[in-house]
């Protein structure tokens, strides 16, 4: 199983440039079957860019979070701090193997409906680049 995941376009050049290293949320998927992430960069990108592993999900207060991911998290510790303002429990997931698509797909060519999800969306294991070309209309 797959999730769709809406990511800042700042946070997903650093994920595939490698400086990020783990994807911070302030809620996770409730399935443990995830294995993988496709990557929708928000506005002004507006585009499915690629995928990602993930390797591991990591739970901690915010505090404790931070000490184990700060020097892979890609961002400032006042910028984390204020996306975990007020949360007692904090999640971060490991990026493992990263995949840019050679070509981004606009998600509203493929289904005039779609809307970014605010975490996260699950989609089909097959679903990828190739899978998006082949079944226009299918993804949501």
């Amino acid at each position: 199983m797959r999730v769709l995941l809406s990511i800042k376009p700042e946070h997903v050049e650093n994920i595939f440039n490698g400086d990020k290293i783990y994807e911070f949320r302030r809620r996770v998927f409730v399935r443990r079957d995830v294995r993988s992430a496709v990557v929708y960069s928000t506005s002004p990108v507006g585009k499915i860019v690629g995928e990602f592993d993930i390797s591991e999900i990591l739970c901690a207060s915010p505090d404790e979070l931070w000490k184990k991911t700060a020097s892979g998290s890609g961002i400032t510790r006042q910028y984390y701090d204020a996306y975990f303002a007020g949360r007692a429990r904090a999640f971060a997931l490991a990026i493992g193997a990263v995949r840019r698509y050679e070509v981004a797909v606009a998600p509203r060519d493929l289904l005039a409906s779609f809307r970014p999800p605010q975490s996260y969306m699950y989609v089909d294991d097959g679903v990828g680049v190739d899978w998006l070309y082949k079944n226009q209309g299918e993804l949501f």
